[in-house]
């Protein structure tokens, strides 16, 4: 091995007779360069996308929720030992109640379905919904006077204002009336809640969520102390917390959190962390980074050709040292893993300088910003993450796609 990788290395740096060789090598390093800066830079940029879409649905959504495995709700006071136990474990921060249905609403003659979310005051007092009010403010009692918080592109869809005096209509049908051909709208309940603020998450959320009192939700649906669900906040992402013996909770402690949540609750609960509760979001971005490496890994491809181009016109101009290696005794498959290697090695260069200019170029971005995001958007500039993931597997992908191309041309001789 050691005597083809020092004639690769001759032939990689020597000067060839016929100066187009050095041209099109020149190209063939510069466009791997290229593709692989291109894929750090890009996939970086694409996780700092997938980072704020995280951190905008971790506002709404807890670390775990419980909900029954079977029916939509039941009453925490049936289960008080096992919460009791939950409660008493030190990782766990804030566990809030909360009741959860799809409702018609109504303002000032404006219709539209919501997701209509009643919280109790663990949640209204810890909850950091707060730091995404558009307008208003994050209030759901005046007093005795329940209120409620919409939804930013909800509010705009109804026209509604928190600073109007126009009440907002919840409708829902009721559970212990028949509906009457006569009457029809006289098996529905209503309930009127006047709106404080509204607020912005993300597309979806801002779209369809409304938050109101768990009270004045249970009023609305006939529930007397029945709840869809607790939502669990673990100690490192919430304030003001229960302190954690040793530090925060991990990422690693948090699905053992979660284990042993499910095993307290026992098989008529469902335990679901983050993930599963938007696994189709989550599965869509991983699926869409995916299809973006290998878009930009077919780029790559055509671009390595070049090398194609580059190492078969070397073997034509090193035919006299191709007969020298054999009149020498070199073995044939020696002599072709000569020019596999010199052709690998031109990829290898262009990684090595695509990899540092890629990453040049993300942290600047990282830290400075410099490329700015066109119109009104969350942040001001591109959002980078560098992923040591994302480094390995594009040197790996851009290294063994060099090698592969370095193969063809080598088996002619």
């Amino acid at each position: 091995m050691k005597l083809p990788l020092l004639f690769a290395f001759r032939y990689l740096f020597a000067r060839k007779s016929h100066h187009v060789i050095n041209i099109i090598s020149g190209i063939s390093v510069a466009g791997m360069a290229i593709g692989t800066a291109a894929l750090i830079v890009i996939l970086s940029v694409y996780n700092g996308f997938d980072a704020l879409v995280r951190s905008s649905m971790s506002t709404l959504d807890p670390d775990f929720l419980i909900t029954p495995a079977a029916g939509k709700v039941f009453v925490p006071e049936d289960h008080r030992e096992a919460f009791d136990r939950l409660y008493d474990m030190p990782e766990i921060a804030t566990m809030c109640t909360v009741l959860e249905e799809s409702v018609f609403v109504s303002y000032d003659k404006r219709q539209a379905t919501a997701r209509a979310k009643g919280v109790d005051e663990v949640y209204e007092q810890e909850t950091s919904l707060r730091e995404h009010i558009r307008s208003g403010q994050f209030r759901l009692h005046r007093g005795d006077i329940p209120e409620v918080c919409v939804g930013a592109a909800l509010a705009w869809q109804l026209g509604l204002n928190p600073r109007f005096v126009t009440p907002l209509e919840l409708w829902y049908p009721s559970r212990k009336r028949s509906i009457s051909l006569v009457n029809p709208a006289g098996a529905l309940n209503c309930a009127k809640v006047y709106p404080t603020g509204t607020f912005s998450v993300n597309s979806d959320v801002d779209a369809q969520y409304i938050i109101l009192p768990i009270e004045k939700m249970r009023e609305l649906m006939e529930y007397e102390n029945e709840v869809s669900g607790v939502e669990i906040r673990l100690a490192e992402a919430a304030e003001g917390s229960k302190a954690v013996s040793g530090g925060a909770v991990s990422k690693v402690d948090a699905r053992k959190v979660g284990e042993r949540i499910a095993a307290i609750m026992g098989d008529g609960f469902i335990v679901k962390d983050r993930y599963q509760q938007n696994e189709s979001v989550y599965k869509m971005m991983t699926y869409e980074k995916m299809v973006i490496w290998m878009i930009l890994l077919f780029v790559v491809l055509i671009i390595a050709f070049n090398i194609f181009g580059s190492l078969s016109m070397l073997i034509i101009e090193k035919k006299d040292d191709i007969a020298t290696m054999r009149n020498l005794g070199m073995p044939e498959r020696m002599i072709r893993r000569v020019f596999v290697l010199e052709g690998w090695f031109i990829s290898l260069l262009g990684l090595a300088i695509g990899l540092i200019l890629g990453l040049a170029v993300a942290y600047w971005q990282q830290q400075t910003g410099f490329i700015k995001m066109p119109g009104n958007f969350l942040v001001e500039s591109y959002p980078v993450v560098i992923q040591s993931l994302d480094i390995w597997v594009t040197a790996l992908s851009v290294a063994l796609v060099g090698w592969l191309i370095a193969l063809i041309p080598a088996r002619r001789i």
